[in-house]
């Protein structure tokens, strides 16, 4: 029996060190020495991890297809179900809910920079949607990294207004404080507005246009999207007791996605206490 569960846990060891090397071959890292970051190649070159360089703690939550900082739009209700939820039409960078990854169309990388071009998946259709095109270039500048996303919709159908991820960003669970800026005086060094948010969706104003999840050592991500006044957010599960537990928020705008419609925006990311992650936003009003 003693050897037999010796063997038993050689066996578990070894597939779950073949399964990290796996998972480290998925990804694609750049790192300038502050920052690393890297895309998940098996998930349309999402982004899957971000961490200060020389440590491997990684703030973002990759469980699955669609818990990644990565491109998400909305349409119409098409008669699709994610289980047994009424769903819409739904192009996703990373995939669909059944696990199917998005394909990878084009993957350039520099020792600091990575542009990818995505097919994306129809996240509760399961299916590839060719009219759709989702390209990123990512840049890292010092402690922020500067992402551009780009969709590009060639399709026929004209889909009704709807609130729109820019874009969706899942969080490792300890990373469990919301901080943002919600008063009228922005950039003036107000008071800020930390909570913790439920479940299912509750709604923020950002008027410094960012936001933050920090855990209870003051340290977290921040995420800066010059275009948003708004977010939504949620917390699902708890760190250690249940799977899939994560944080999210999602920077809000709100278009309709018509033939020939192509949008394109900015997100720019950084690592530290809310201080640093202000002070960094903040110095990008002078540019």
């Amino acid at each position: 029996m003693f050897r037999a569960t010796l063997l038993m846990m050689f066996v578990a060891v070894r597939f779950a060190v073949a399964a990290s090397r796996n998972e480290e071959a998925d990804f694609a890292f750049i790192d300038n020495g502050e920052i690393r970051l890297g895309i998940k190649k098996s998930s349309g070159g999402s982004i899957g991890y971000l961490s200060r360089s020389g440590t491997n703690r990684n703030v973002l939550n990759h469980f699955d297809r669609g818990r990644l900082v990565q491109q998400s739009y909305y349409g119409d209700r098409d008669g699709t179900f994610w289980g047994k939820q009424p769903w819409r039409w739904n192009p996703v960078q990373g995939g669909d809910y059944k696990g199917t990854g998005a394909k990878l169309l084009d993957l350039k990388m520099e020792k600091e920079s990575i542009y990818t071009k995505t097919l994306p998946r129809h996240w509760s259709g399961c299916v590839d949607l060719p009219e759709v095109t989702m390209e990123q270039w990512i840049q890292l500048t010092g402690a922020l990294a500067h992402v551009r996303f780009k969709m590009t919709y060639n399709g026929t159908n004209t889909h009704s207004m709807q609130a729109q991820e820019i874009p969706a960003l899942f969080i490792e669970p300890e990373y469990g404080l919301l901080v943002l800026y919600d008063g009228t005086k922005p950039w003036m060094n107000g008071a800020l507005t930390r909570s913790e948010p439920g479940w299912p969706n509750e709604s923020r104003r950002m008027t410094e246009h960012w936001a933050a999840y920090m855990n209870h050592d003051g340290f977290g991500i921040g995420a800066y999207v010059p275009i948003a006044n708004e977010l939504t957010c949620y917390r699902y599960g708890r760190e250690g007791t249940e799977k899939g537990a994560c944080s999210y928020f999602a920077p809000i705008t709100r278009f309709a996605i018509k033939p020939g419609f192509v949008f394109e925006y900015e997100v720019f990311l950084t690592l530290g206490k809310t201080k640093e992650i202000r002070s960094a936003f903040s110095a990008l009003q002078k540019r």
